[in-house]
C-alpha cells in the first residue's frame, strides 16, 4: 500500500498552492463584500490547466484525476470556501454528466469550454419542493418534434447567476416514475423563458446562488445528454464523485481554522502564560489535529477508488459526511479559542464558521447520508 501522492500531484499541489496565494487570495475580502465570484479565476485557471484537473488532457483538463481535483479544492478550501463551492460546480456536478454520458458534439460545444473557462456551467435539481426528495421534482420537458418544451423551476443552484449553461434535471415521462422518466438537458442561458434571481445568503457570499425559471423553453432535442430516462442513475452518479470533492474543500477550510487557531493559541498570553499550554485549550487542538488527519484519510482513499474505477458510493458518502462534520466543530472550536476577536469582520474564523454551516446541508444532508451509510452497510426497510 502506498499512502503517499505521486511525484506529479505533489508538483500540483505545490502550483495550486503558489497560484491560490497569489492569484486567489487577494480577491477574497472583495468578492464577499460584493457577494461576487471573481469570474476572471475561471479563464486565468483555464490557461494554466488548473481548472478542471480531473478530465482528461484529451479535452484540455489536468488528467489527475479526483485525486487531482481534490488537491485543488483541499487548498482553495484553506483561502475560501465561496470559491470553491463555484470552482467545485464547475468541473463537478455542472458539467460530470456531460463528460460521462454526453456525445463529442456536446463535449465539444460546453465541456470544453467549460475546462478552458470559456463558459460557466451549473446543475439543476433541487426545487422549491423537492431537495432531499430528487424524485418529486416538478420540472418537466415534453417532446415537441426536434424540440423539448421545458417548463419549472429550481432553488439553490449554485452558479445560476453567472451560468452561461446548465445541466437540468426533468422529467420527460413522469408516468415511468423517477427511474425512468427522469432526464438530463443542457439548457443555455440565452434561450427564451429561461429566467435568473439571485438570492442572498449567511454565508459563502463569493458563490454566487439563484433561483432559474423555466417557461416554454424550447431546447433542441440534440441536447439531451445521455440517454432518455437515464436521468437519476446520472444524478446517482454525478452525486457520488461530488461528495468526495466536496469533503476535500471542508477538509482544506478545516485545515486553515485549525493552523490559526494553532498559531492564536501559542502567541495569545492570558494569566501568564500562552493560552495554548492551558490543558482545555491544548485538549481542543489535539482533537481538532486528530479529526482532521482522519478526515484526509478517509476523503483521499474515496478519492483512489474512484480513479481505480471502483464502486465507492458507501466511502464516497462517508467521507462527506463525516468532513462536513469535522469542519463545523473545527469552526466551533476555532471561534472559542480565538474569543471576542473572531467575532470581528476583519477576522476570517467568523467567515469560515459562518461558510461552514451549509456544508453539512448541500450535495447531501447528514441525515440522508446516514440513510445511504445505513443501506450500504446492509440495513434496508
Amino acid at each position: 500500500m502506498d499512502f503517499d501522492l505521486s511525484e506529479e500531484h505533489k508538483i500540483f499541489r505545490q502550483a495550486i498552492r503558489d497560484f491560490v496565494e497569489k492569484e486567489m487570495e487577494p480577491l477574497v475580502e472583495q468578492a464577499e463584500e460584493e457577494e461576487k465570484f471573481p469570474i476572471e479565476l475561471m479563464p486565468k485557471m483555464g490557461r494554466l490547466g488548473y481548472l478542471c484537473p480531473r478530465y482528461p488532457v484529451e479535452y484540455g483538463g489536468g488528467g489527475m484525476g479526483r485525486i487531482g481535483e481534490c488537491i485543488l479544492l483541499e487548498e482553495v478550501g484553506k483561502v475560501c470556501f465561496g470559491i470553491a463551492t463555484a470552482l467545485d460546480m464547475q468541473f463537478g456536478l455542472g458539467t460530470a454528466a456531460l463528460f460521462g454520458h454526453g456525445n463529442e458534439e456536446q463535449k465539444e460545444k460546453y465541456l470544453m469550454p467549460a475546462i478552458k473557462g470559456e463558459k460557466i456551467a451549473a446543475f439543476g435539481l433541487t426545487e422549491p419542493n423537492a431537495g432531499s426528495d430528487a424524485a418529486s421534482i416538478e420540472t418537466t420537458a415534453k417532446r415537441d418534434g426536434n424540440f423539448y418544451i421545458i417548463n419549472g423551476n429550481k432553488m439553490f443552484i449554485s452558479n445560476g447567476p453567472i451560468c452561461d449553461f446548465v445541466t437540468l434535471v426533468v422529467y420527460t415521462d413522469k408516468s415511468k416514475g423517477s427511474r425512468g422518466g427522469m432526464s438530463f438537458i443542457i439548457v443555455d442561458k440565452d434561450t427564451p423563458g429561461f429566467g435568473v434571481r439571485k438570492l442572498r445568503k449567511m454565508c459563502q457570499h463569493s458563490a454566487e446562488t439563484g433561483e432559474l425559471t423555466f417557461t416554454e423553453c424550447r431546447v433542441p432535442v440534440g441536447n439531451l445528454i445521455g440517454e432518455e430516462g437515464k436521468g437519476m442513475s446520472y444524478v446517482r452518479e454525478s452525486l457520488t464523485g461530488g461528495r468526495i470533492s466536496h469533503a476535500a474543500r471542508s477538509l482544506g477550510g478545516a485545515q486553515r481554522v485549525f493552523e490559526e487557531s494553532l498559531k492564536y493559541a501559542k502567541e495569545r498570553v492570558q494569566f501568564g502564560q500562552p493560552i495554548g499550554q492551558f490543558q482545555a485549550i491544548s485538549f481542543k487542538l489535539a482533537r481538532m489535529a486528530m479529526e482532521i488527519e482522519a478526515a484526509r484519510w478517509i476523503t483521499y482513499h474515496a478519492a483512489w477508488m474512484d480513479d481505480q474505477n471502483q464502486p465507492c458510493l458507501k466511502e464516497a458518502t462517508m467521507c462527506k459526511l463525516f468532513a462536513s462534520e469535522v469542519v463545523n466543530r473545527a469552526t466551533d472550536e476555532a471561534m472559542q479559542i480565538h474569543g471576542g476577536y473572531a467575532f470581528m469582520m476583519d477576522s476570517p474564523i467568523q467567515r469560515f464558521y459562518r461558510d461552514a454551516r451549509v456544508i453539512s446541508i448541500t450535495a447531501g444532508t447528514s441525515e440522508i447520508l446516514q440513510l445511504i451509510i445505513a443501506r450500504q452497510i446492509g440495513l434496508k426497510w
